[in-house]
């Protein structure tokens, strides 16, 4: 019983390590994430000093080079901002309607 426990426990952890906060993360937290090289760290920074990043849209205007594709690709290997992963938004089929 104590091995499973001790086993759930790690698995826990493991998953709460691979989560890394866009607006808390240091350079070689962010160059962890798979995806994200030195270039995108510094990148990821500079914008960071001008104020934090309110959500994945943000983000993705902010951040040359990232769109959803790669956004999406981002949270998969763990990037988090405010505690969420990507989510898409979907726009409606055959554009807005007046």
């Amino acid at each position: 019983m104590l091995k499973k426990i001790l086993a759930v426990l790690a698995l826990c952890c493991a998953t709460a390590a691979m989560a890394v906060e866009i607006n808390k993360a240091t350079e070689a937290e962010l160059d962890g994430v798979k995806g994200i090289g030195p270039g995108t760290s510094k990148i990821i920074l500079a914008e960071r000093k001008q104020g934090e990043f309110k959500d994945w849209a943000d983000f993705i205007e902010r951040v040359k080079g990232v769109g959803d594709a790669r956004a999406a690709h981002l949270s998969e290997a763990g990037l988090r901002i405010g505690g969420a992963s990507y989510r898409p938004t979907i726009a409606p089929v055959g554009g807005a309607k007046r």
